[in-house]
Order: structure tokens, then C-alpha cells, then sequence
């Protein structure tokens, strides 16, 4: 396991989440596969952008418990939830928009290269 796969697994561990559900694959090649992960904790995504190697993935882990957000973008979609985590792998360099539908103040971005 590498630093960034650790620090994905400390998250989910901190918030009492189970295990990472298996990956969405966005289609194209990749790279050998890395994670990231983003936090939703007071009404935010931390951090807001991330910048990332094709073939990783990111794992947005839910930190606000009892309040409900998801994970919105015109590729991947989550559900609503109070508490858990929501992993999408990405094969396709590009700029995905995201934000949570139940709070449209919040907004983030995953940058692949």
C-alpha cells in the first residue's frame, strides 16, 4: 500500500466508514492506480480541488455526520447520505465539476492529467 492509499484508509477509519466500495472506472488507459481523498465536513468539500494522475481514484469520505450531502457530476453520481464514503476511478484526463445537490453552495473539482 502506498502513503496516499494509507491516508484514504485513516479517513474512512476516523469517520467510521467500512470498506472503500469498489471503484467506477470513467473508460480510456491508465496508470498504476493511486487514491485521494476528500473530506465533507462542514458543508465542504476539503479540499475543493484535486489534482490527479489518470488511473487513480478519489474517495470522498462523509464527515458531517447526521447531515445529509452526495457527490454530483455529469459523470458519477452518489447517493444521498448522512455518513459513509464514495470512490470513482479516473481514466480519462480532464476537469470534473462536482457538487452536492442538497447544498448548491458547495462545489469541487478533480483536475486529471
Amino acid at each position: 500500500m502506498n502513503g496516499k492509499t494509507v491516508a484514504v484508509l485513516a479517513a474512512v477509519a476516523a469517520v467510521g466508514g467500512g470498506a472503500i466500495p469498489a471503484a467506477a472506472a470513467l473508460g480510456g488507459g491508465a496508470h498504476a492506480a493511486g487514491s485521494h481523498a476528500v473530506i465533507l465536513r462542514h458543508n465542504q468539500y476539503l479540499p475543493g480541488t484535486v489534482s490527479i494522475r489518470r488511473g487513480e481514484s478519489v474517495t470522498w469520505v462523509w464527515a458531517d455526520r447526521g447531515v445529509l450531502h452526495n457527490v454530483i457530476a455529469h459523470e458519477f453520481r452518489s447517493r444521498t447520505m448522512t455518513h459513509g464514503t464514495f470512490s470513482v476511478r479516473f481514466t480519462r484526463s480532464g476537469t470534473y465539476n462536482y457538487k452536492c445537490t442538497v447544498h448548491p453552495h458547495m462545489s469541487g473539482r478533480v483536475i486529471v492529467h
